[in-house]
Order: structure tokens, then C-alpha cells, then sequence
């Protein structure tokens, strides 16, 4: 299988710099909206200010992977005399919590870096500075990279509606071709 470079694109945070001003959850729902920029709506946005306002913490988490069964740790960690759950680092769309999920359809939500523009917005409009953006390339194998992004979809559409009538969709696609 051949070897292709990709570019990584990725965005750190610095949560000693949020202040919980959310910019950065309407701004990804503004421009994931259809047609762009149409609506604001935090629950569509791939970036989610996590807050624990008595403790004074504001930690933002991208939206990553669907994870089909929800994990077992619990764990809670202090970091600088803040404590955090385990949940609050975790980035995937899970059965346990509605975080990251369509709020119409239920389907998982993952951060796409703003495709399709120079850079993330959320970056672009973090006023404190919180999220940076970096990219870097790795050499990484060709097919297995879309085939995974499609087991992802067709997985999550499964779960769902169930598996025969995700059969019965792509029998009726196929026909149509």
C-alpha cells in the first residue's frame, strides 16, 4: 500500500487563558451551519467549553472520534489545585453523555479543523489566546485513512437506525447509480 504525506492540523490549548467567553463554540457553530454563517447554534459546534464555575474552570475540548460503548474510567486528576474528571479530557461522542452529538439526528460530531478555510476559526476568534493552531506532515498509508473515516460513518448510522436499514439505503443508492 503506498505511502502518502498528510498534513496534521492541530490545535492546543492553554486553559490557564479561558475565561469561559464560549467565542469559540459560536463561532464553529456559525460556520458549520447550512448555508454557512446562517444561524448560531452551540449544540452543533465541535468545540465545547467545559465549565466548573465554583472551581474556576474553563477547559475547551474538540469534538474527536465516536466511541460506540462508554468507557469505564472515572478517574479525577488535580492540575494546578484545579480538579478535573476524567470526562472533561475526553473528546469522543459517546453513549454516556449527549456531548458532541447532532442535536437533530443524534449523529457524533467530530472537529474538521474548518475545512475548507486557512484556519480554524475558533482559533481566529479566541480573544485570550487560549487555542493555537500547528500543523505538521506525517507519512501515513492512503486507503486505510478513508476506510477508516467511512467505517466511522457507516458505524455511527448503524447504531442508529440498525444495520438493515443502512442495508436497505445503500441498496436503494446503488440501484439509483
Amino acid at each position: 500500500m503506498a505511502t502518502v504525506k498528510k498534513r496534521i492540523r492541530t490545535i492546543k490549548v492553554d486553559a490557564d487563558k479561558c475565561n469561559g467567553c464560549r467565542g469559540c463554540e459560536v463561532i464553529c457553530s456559525a460556520i458549520h451551519a447550512q448555508p454557512k454563517y446562517s444561524s448560531v447554534n452551540p449544540a452543533r459546534s465541535r468545540i465545547r467549553v467545559i465549565t466548573h464555575r465554583l472551581q474556576d474552570i474553563w477547559l475547551p475540548v474538540f469534538a474527536g472520534e465516536y466511541a460506540r460503548s462508554e468507557c469505564a474510567g472515572r478517574e479525577v486528576y488535580t492540575i494546578a489545585g484545579k480538579q478535573y474528571d476524567e470526562c472533561g479530557f475526553c473528546r469522543a461522542s459517546c453513549p454516556s453523555r449527549g456531548l458532541f452529538k447532532e442535536p437533530d439526528s443524534g449523529l457524533p460530531l467530530k472537529c474538521d479543523m474548518c475545512e475548507g478555510e486557512d484556519r480554524p476559526q475558533c482559533v481566529e476568534w479566541c480573544l485570550s489566546h487560549v487555542l493555537t493552531y500547528e500543523e505538521r506532515e506525517e507519512e501515513v498509508e492512503e486507503e486505510a485513512e478513508k476506510l477508516e473515516d467511512l467505517q466511522i460513518g457507516l458505524e455511527a448510522l448503524a447504531d442508529k437506525f440498525g444495520v438493515e436499514k443502512v442495508k436497505d439505503a445503500m441498496a436503494r443508492l446503488s440501484r439509483s447509480e
